[in-house]
């Protein structure tokens, strides 16, 4: 049956915004970059009063964005970490989190700098051991937040299992999926309460805007993050909206190619001399393989490997021709980074060599260029 309700995916992602722009026929929904919106008499609305609070163009993406993570209501944000910071103003002081131990390290710094000291304590488990949440629960717990994949040793989490663990003990169940995208895996499947993005990544995946996204899965809880949202004023912009919303036509596509040619080149960097150790789902040997394989449709464009010393990190860093040595992940362009140093520069020594976050691991964004190319890329640099 040819209804949108019927569609799949790609053809969802294709049709965001068609159709909505009734005035003119619009296929490309329009920018309203209006601050302030005209009432017809006192007492009634378009429905847009002050663009904080709403935006056509910002709706549109919201409502799709919804729809897709098949949860009750989105909120976009102008960073995913001004979504995260939202979401953590929904708890209060004394509140406790249960949160992944691999994850971004700009979670990892709100929480520690800024959130602590207003009274919301964190706790950092390995979300790959359901026994291990179990055990971290106190009388004060509220939320579990798990990064799966993590960030950047790409360990998988138990989604079915963290969700039963979630409604026995009346913990909200937070997922971000930044790494992989309602395409490839879909948390209110599993009992998330709110999914959340880095829209900057794949969901933006051009590289050329900074987004955030929350979905709940419920409407009340969506009513209050809205609430959040509209008082504390991180809110995405026209412009950028549009761009998010053009960007998301092309994801499935764009995803096919960035798991083809991950899996390529982790198997490539497994055979490699001085690389002795590659972290990355889709690999037979990945104590996660088994269960990506029964809860996500694919092993997403992210991959880490360990070289031989800390010298050879930073010759590859130096040497890289296609890829880039930068920051962030998800778009079209291979980017590579040194953890250790830049994404999670702000989480303790300590903590990351307990963690396995050294100076000689890499973590890989891997993009759509032509996987030969990418390949002998890593080739040269490595020596």
């Amino acid at each position: 049956m040819s209804t949108p309700g019927h569609w799949k995916t790609a053809s969802r992602l294709t049709q965001v915004g068609v159709g909505k722009d009734e005035a003119t026929g619009a296929i490309s929904y329009p920018i309203y970059p209006s601050a302030t919106y005209r009432h017809p008499a006192v007492g009634e609305s378009t429905g847009f009063d002050y663009t904080r609070s709403g935006n056509p163009t910002r709706q549109v993406l919201e409502d799709a964005l919804a729809e897709l993570e098949g949860g009750a209501r989105a909120c976009v944000f102008s960073s995913g970490m001004a979504a995260l910071t939202t979401l953590f103003l929904h708890f209060r002081a004394g509140d406790h989190l249960i949160v992944s131990q691999d994850l971004y390290g700009g979670t990892y710094r709100v929480l520690a700098e800024v959130f602590d000291k207003l009274g919301l304590r964190a706790s950092y488990v390995d979300t790959t051991d359901t026994a291990a949440i179990t055990a971290a629960i106190e009388p004060d717990s509220r939320a579990l937040l798990v990064e799966t994949p993590g960030n950047p040793l790409l360990g998988v989490a138990d989604l079915a299992a963290l969700g039963e663990t979630c409604r026995k003990h009346e913990l909200l169940f937070v997922v971000d999926n930044t790494f992989l995208t309602p395409v490839l895996q879909r948390p209110f499947d599993f009992g998330a309460d709110v999914v959340v993005h880095s829209a900057t990544k794949y969901l933006g995946g051009h590289n050329d805007l900074c987004a955030g996204v929350l979905v709940a899965r419920e409407e009340e809880l969506g009513e209050r993050l809205y609430f959040l949202q509209n008082s504390t004023g991180g809110i995405l912009s026209p412009q950028d909206c549009w761009l998010l919303m053009r960007s998301l036509k092309t994801l499935s596509l764009r995803l096919e190619r960035h798991c083809a040619n991950a899996l390529e080149v982790a198997q490539w960097l497994k055979a490699h001399p001085r690389v002795s150790a590659v972290y990355y789902p889709g690999l037979k040997d990945h104590p996660g393989h088994a269960l990506s394989q029964r809860q996500t449709s694919g092993f997403g464009g992210m991959l880490s490997f360990r070289v031989d010393s800390r010298e050879t990190a930073r010759q590859v860093l130096k040497r890289l021709k296609l890829i880039s040595f930068a920051e962030s992940l998800g778009g079209v362009e291979s980017l590579m980074t040194l953890p250790a140093v830049q994404t999670h520069g702000d989480i303790p020594e300590p903590e990351r060599e307990r963690l396995g976050i050294c100076e000689s691991l890499l973590r890989l964004s891997v993009g759509i260029e032509d996987a030969d190319d990418i390949i002998a890329d890593l080739e040269q640099a490595l020596g």
